[in-house]
């Protein structure tokens, strides 16, 4: 149990059956009223996001939420096998927890993967990664850096846009957030 006084980003509650990560939090003392906190949180499965308000001091659950650096192996079917760099032990984390970041995972790459009472829950990957172009189409004669844009497929098999003079075979900086080119290795 903690305090609404002890809120901090990234704390994860366990309210009404859920967990959900503290996204934002505000300390709002009115000139008039009791003062309380308004929270913007997220839910960690589902990723719903509200605004919850607490009176100031009220108690709320915690919930104890594991993140270690684990390695990716390999993709097994639908799930993906991790193995913690400490103990060596691995675990199974399915498709849909991994979503959208396995398209930007390679064998061998690190990942924090974060348990709630040992149910995968989330992973979280660098803010970048370098991918190598398996295919794009050519760039034009005259084709300058400051132009357009063309989609390119990388060793992961997500495609990217990447500026014109990109070609087959480079390897290319990609922002994990939202899959935005962010140069050249």
């Amino acid at each position: 149990m903690a305090s609404t006084n002890d809120l901090k980003n990234g704390l994860v509650l366990n309210l009404d059956g859920g967990l959900w990560s503290v996204v934002e939090f505000q300390h709002v003392k009115p000139g008039k009223g009791g003062a309380f906190v308004r929270t913007t949180l997220k839910n960690v499965l589902s990723g719903k996001v509200v605004d919850k308000t607490f009176n100031a001091g009220t108690k709320v659950e915690t919930a104890t939420v594991d993140k270690r650096t684990m390695q990716y192996l390999y993709q097994d079917g639908e799930d993906f096998v991790f193995m913690d760099l400490d103990t060596y032990e691995q675990i199974t984390v399915a498709g849909a927890t991994v979503g959208e970041n396995a398209n930007y995972l390679l064998p061998e790459a690190e990942a924090t993967v974060a348990t709630h009472e040992g149910v995968p829950l989330y992973i979280e990957l660098p803010t970048s990664v370098f991918l190598e172009v398996t295919y794009t189409e050519p760039g034009l004669q005259g084709d300058r850096s400051t132009g357009g844009t063309k989609p390119a497929t990388v060793e992961t098999g997500a495609t990217v846009n990447v500026p014109l003079f990109i070609t087959t075979g480079e390897k290319i900086k990609v922002d994990t957030r939202d899959g935005r080119y962010l140069g050249r290795s």
